[in-house]
């Protein structure tokens, strides 16, 4: 079997994927994956890494390792130009941490695209949430937060010494799956700063915890039983919920809704949607208006047919009028559509004209680390929502972390990383320290 010359653009949960299989069947001659960053985070764990409760530096895969182990190249650098004519794409120069260049600006050729970039928060045009907020689109954002948390709570832990009212104010923009998970996980390493050196802090009075939701009820897109278990296990956790709050102001120091209600915010992080990047909509591309590339039902960028996009970034259509849905899942289930279609080609096959369908497989939602809620099935099999809680949901949860490893690494890697994860959790702090 022989693959035309393949680069990935976008190492996320499906672009990496992608990488991995198609690597371990036709080698690096015929795979490439770019991308900005030397490591990767798997994206839904990013609100521990923000929490402290996952270290980035333990948890990362480096893209080197991970393109010898499954035999795909890789390229370090970001895509900052596309010739559709010519099918190469530009790279834009690499620079260090004092601005002086690594690597310089490239251009790479391909016979198949797949441009995998994933998303970026959307702010809607709210005053000062570009310039007074935090995001969580990607590990150093999330790495960034934990830092100025940790800075926070060392300062509170001399404040409270002469002022025993001093308190810390974190306000979390959007009840998504993001902003919920983010709150209890935050709630509880809080608690554990508290026994491990700030000991002048009671995490559940002195840091105050409040989330901001447009809907009336946070998980809006969940279903109702789930929403209202998270919410019930936030409020005994101390978390404040608030709903049917559209923000309109946000400055250093506080937020201000639509009503004139304002929230004292020491900490504020952005998590109520997202959009692709604008430089999509630089490329020639089709695009809608939240930047992402408009696809076909076989996950080709509309009107160029040697062009693929999976994940985030692709908007593409159900039969019945609905969108693929922004998870994980989506873009798991994709790479594993586009593997199918580019293995037909490399076989002399017509692809199947078949478009990609999503099955939902139910969605969980972490509530620290010993509980979650969520519903299962979803529309497979046509059966209704199972509801989950608890320890079973949890490891449901943990389950699906470790399936996305076992795509990149194989069972063995797996299986010994989850192993060595065990073991180290039970000999070091919960939350990083430093």
């Amino acid at each position: 079997m022989t693959l035309p010359s393949v680069v990935i653009v976008g190492g996320g949960a499906g672009g990496l994927e992608l990488a991995c299989k198609l690597g371990r069947k036709f080698g690096p001659q015929s795979v490439t994956l770019v991308d900005a960053k030397t490591y990767h985070i798997w994206k839904p764990s990013l609100h521990e890494v923000a929490a402290g409760t996952l270290d980035i530096h333990q948890e990362g895969l480096s893209y080197s390792m991970l393109a010898y182990n499954s035999g795909f190249t890789f390229v370090l650098g970001s895509m900052e130009g596309l010739n559709a004519e010519d099918k190469t794409i530009a790279l834009s120069p690499v620079l260090d941490d004092a601005g002086d260049e690594v690597l310089p600006r490239r251009t790479l050729s391909y016979s198949r695209l797949v441009i995998a970039v994933g998303s970026q928060c959307n702010y809607f045009g709210v005053k000062g949430a570009a310039e007074h907020t935090i995001s969580l689109d990607g590990p150093q954002q999330a790495e960034g937060f934990r830092l100025k948390m940790l800075k926070q709570l060392a300062m509170l832990d001399l404040r409270k010494r002469d002022n025993p009212a001093a308190n810390l104010n974190i306000v979390i923009i959007g009840a998504g799956a993001t902003g919920v998970e983010l709150a209890a996980e935050l709630r509880e390493a809080s608690q554990v700063h508290s026994r491990f050196g700030f000991r002048n802090i009671d995490a559940a009075r002195d840091v105050n915890i409040t989330i901001l939701e447009g809907a009336d009820r946070i998980l809006p897109v969940l279903p109702k039983n789930v929403s209202e278990a998270a919410a019930d296990l936030l409020k005994a956790r101390h978390v404040k919920i608030i709903n049917h709050c559209k923000v309109v102001d946000i400055s250093p120091k506080l937020v201000v809704d639509a009503a004139g209600n304002e929230y004292k915010a020491d900490l504020c992080v952005w998590a109520a949607g997202i959009k692709a990047p604008a430089l999509l909509a630089t490329l020639g591309l089709p695009v809608n208006r939240n930047n992402q590339l408009e696809v076909e039902g076989t996950l080709q960028v509309k009107g160029f047919p040697n062009i693929y996009s999976l994940g985030d970034c692709a908007a593409c259509a159900q039969p019945d009028g609905t969108w693929v849905p922004p998870r994980a899942q989506s873009a798991h289930q994709q790479a594993d559509y586009l593997m199918a279609r580019l293995l037909a080609e490399s076989r002399g096959r017509l692809p199947s004209s078949k478009p990609y369908l999503y099955k939902d497989h139910g969605s969980l939602v972490s509530l620290g680390t010993r509980s979650s809620v969520g519903s299962l099935m979803g529309n497979l099999f046509k059966a209704s929502n199972v509801f989950v809680e608890g320890f079973f949901a949890r490891s449901m949860y943990a389950s699906l972390h470790l399936m996305h490893h076992y795509a990149v690494l194989g069972p063995v890697k797996t299986f010994l990383l989850a192993m060595a994860r065990f073991l180290t959790k039970r000999a070091t702090p919960l939350v990083k320290l430093h």
